[in-house]
């Protein structure tokens, strides 16, 4: 199968040489486009959710083997969540290769975070289907690299760790407002504004109401730890 040099070079960023190079174009397929006659990615994001989980269980099981579930379980949803998968997707420039409908184009589909975090999941699915889980899991390893050992910062729940924050300074807690909302209904896009009584505020924007509150949270402490 001949691939254009935009693929290529992305297979390159990926460090992935597919066998089978209509699996990479399938992961990258988003349902706006697809058809009978070109499968979207939606069943390797399916499949590559779980890959990437087994992955993730099995490293964090064995780098820290005296942490009980209670410590592994956070940490794992920061390496899973959809906000890291699109951090990696944006790392090797998945979204410029990205298939979509006109709709999606449009409304800015290439830089969702929703849409790249499944599509990085479906990319993951393609690499496990054409050579096997331990050429999956290495190349999940790597592409995450540092996320892993530095785990347990942002395994902390931005939103907790803000309210903490402003309650031990005496102030209310932190207050959230959408302050816009993008996107079709099958996959908006939020963004959300966090505000203290004390007048700092951080924005966020993510597929849903959830991350972006996390996200802006998380922010703003950031900038709030790194002043003191």
């Amino acid at each position: 199968m001949k691939l254009g040099a935009d693929i290529t070079a992305f297979m390159d960023r990926l460090g992935h040489r597919f066998a089978k190079p209509e699996l990479l174009l399938r992961a990258l397929t988003h349902s706006s486009i697809g058809s009978a006659t070109r499968p979207d990615n939606q069943r390797l994001e399916f499949l590559g959710d779980r890959v990437l989980g087994l992955t993730m269980a099995e490293a964090l099981f064995f780098a820290d083997r005296a942490a009980s579930e209670g410590q592994l379980a956070p940490r794992f949803n920061a390496l899973v969540r959809k906000e890291t998968c699109a951090d990696v997707a944006r790392q090797i420039g998945l979204g410029d290769v990205l298939k979509l409908g006109r709709s999606e184009m449009m409304s800015g589909g290439r830089r969702k975070e929703a849409l790249l975090g499944d599509a990085m999941e479906s990319v993951i699915a393609a690499v496990y289907v054409d050579a096997g889980f331990e050429v999956a899991k290495a190349l999940v390893l790597r592409l995450w690299g540092e996320r892993i050992d530095q785990v347990e910062e942002d395994a902390r729940d931005a939103k907790t760790a803000l309210q903490e924050w402003a309650q031990a300074r005496g102030l209310p807690p932190p207050g959230y407002e959408t302050v816009k909302r993008d996107g079709p209904d099958h996959a908006p896009i939020f963004t959300i504004e966090v505000r203290l009584a004390s007048g700092e505020a951080e924005r966020a924007t993510a597929g849903a109401k959830r991350q972006a509150e996390q996200a802006a949270a998380r922010s703003l402490l950031t900038r709030l730890e790194n002043a003191t």
